[in-house]
């Protein structure tokens, strides 16, 4: 059986540096991270556990997808500071709630984590 998108349950796309994508369906009201640990996605690592202590699920937006987006608190905004690898779409996907809105969200993946 073939699972399938709904509002309660979307898509999230995870790209990896190589290109490859994990296309995976992830509860609404989880977060992005969650999604990628709770299915095995490469590259999400998740330390802290989603405490926004580390930035070992450090990910790239892009601004369409951004918009959409609440705004970083802070803390994130801190944590991301240090990262060598950092853009203007930069988040950490332990502070992305998956929302309905966000169906077909794709996040990309840096090389390797900090």
């Amino acid at each position: 059986m073939v699972l399938q998108p709904t509002t309660a349950m979307p898509l999230v796309v995870y790209v990896q540096p190589d290109g490859r994508r994990d296309q995976v369906i992830v509860p609404a009201g989880e977060t992005v991270m969650d999604g990628a640990l709770n299915n095995g996605v490469a590259g999400i690592l998740g330390q802290c556990g989603g405490g926004c202590t580390c930035s070992t699920c450090h990910c790239f937006i892009s601004p369409e997808w951004a918009q959409r987006l609440p705004a970083p608190h802070q803390d994130e905004l801190d944590l991301l500071e240090y990262l060598p690898t950092r853009t203007d779409g930069s988040r950490l996907a332990c502070q992305i709630e998956v929302t309905a809105d966000l169906d077909g969200l794709m996040v990309t993946l840096p090389l390797e984590q900090v």
